[in-house]
């Protein structure tokens, strides 16, 4: 059984500090929705509002339609892993799956059946004997959340569970966690920091930003069609060229940046208007080596270094009006390499940019 979660003009303040503020949407019963923002933007401060641990200033949390006002963490339909899991080191597997139960005064053999169901479904069948420190990182992470899903919660809460993990671990986690959420069928809200996981699990994404919650859609159109510039500078890597807006026709907006004349797409969410400060967004993935074809933008660049990520190479490039430039070529394994100091001329269409009004950036 799942629930939907609806916060009403949510305020956290802590004394003048405002650690969250007007935060208003709903989260549909099953679904997987992340908050994604950098440390600080008060996304855990959410977490704790939605699972008791923390009152509102302002504003209301409902779970399933009903008001959580007074009611403790011990009494909500929530159950919350913490980042460092919290599991019981001189436990069994299938004890701290089921301590939950134990608390309830449930009997052994229903406990252990119980258990067994959950470790069923979190991949781990026949580990319920093993003491936690027999455990792979990643068998942990499963563990943590049978225990949780014990207690039958409408709504799992997880608090950057995979931060600990190693970078090949936390990628093949993100595949379990999306697998036992849609086996159990109940609502995950995921805190993270981590756009990768936020893109690769959710249904839909909050990014937060100083409190404030800048955009929610699905992680295609986060990445693609950003509202605002923290967004588009936060979610991925991009460039940014900023400038004022000369005109705009048909959709496709003229900016006059110190690199030169740039046209990109305007936001059909955030539109710009003739003489704006604004900003010029393209991804490292969008421009190409120019070949003389026709194209809405064009650019020079001096090559000052490159990055091999194995299946991309990362040029690193900068403009003569020194403007900074990140592209991403395909490596095919018949990819030439560019030497450093080489003047390059690149393109990118104005339909792969996009033209937001001038705001604050994410931090390097």
């Amino acid at each position: 059984m799942s629930a939907d979660v609806q916060l009403e003009n949510v305020w956290v303040q802590f004394g003048d500090f405002v650690a969250v503020r007007e935060a208003s949407l709903t989260i549909q019963g099953g679904e997987f929705f992340s908050f994604l923002g950098p440390s600080g933007c008060g996304k855990t401060t959410l977490l704790r509002a939605i699972s008791g641990f923390q009152d509102p200033s302002r504003g209301r949390v409902l779970i399933g339609g009903q008001d959580m006002a007074g009611t403790g963490p011990n009494q909500r339909p929530t159950a919350l892993i913490f980042q460092n899991l919290a599991l019981f080191p001189l436990m069994s597997v299938w004890e701290n799956i089921s301590f939950a139960l134990e608390v309830k005064g449930v009997g052994k053999n229903q406990r252990r059946k119980k258990a067994n169901e959950l470790l069923e479904l979190v991949a781990l069948p026949g580990q319920g004997d093993k003491m936690v420190n027999e455990l792979s990182g990643g068998q942990k992470q499963r563990v943590a959340v049978a225990r949780a899903l014990c207690a039958e919660p409408e709504v799992l809460l997880l608090d950057e569970p995979l931060s600990a993990l190693d970078l090949k671990l936390r990628q093949h986690m993100r595949t379990e966690l999306r697998v036992i959420q849609q086996r159990a069928g109940i609502t995950f809200i995921y805190i993270t920091h981590d756009q990768g996981e936020a893109l690769t699990m959710s249904d839909r994404i909050a990014v937060m930003r100083q409190g404030v919650i800048d955009q929610i859609s699905d992680g295609t159109t986060v990445y693609d069609h950003p509202e605002t510039a923290f967004v588009a500078s936060f979610v991925g890597e991009n460039n940014f060229f900023p400038g004022k807006v000369s005109k705009i026709v048909e959709g496709i907006a003229s900016v006059e940046t110190k690199s030169g004349l740039l046209q990109a797409r305007v936001s059909t969410a955030s539109p710009v208007s003739s003489g704006d400060e604004a900003i010029v967004f393209v991804r490292p993935e969008s421009i190409r080596f120019s070949n003389g074809e026709a194209s809405s933008n064009y650019l020079e660049a001096t090559v000052t270094h490159q990055e091999f990520e194995g299946h991309f190479w990362h040029l690193v490039l900068q403009t003569d009006s020194g403007s900074r430039i990140r592209m991403s070529v395909m490596n095919d394994g018949d990819s030439e390499t560019q030497a450093v100091g080489s003047r390059i001329s690149l393109s990118f269409i104005a339909q792969a940019a996009v033209v937001l009004a001038k705001g604050e950036l994410a931090a390097e």
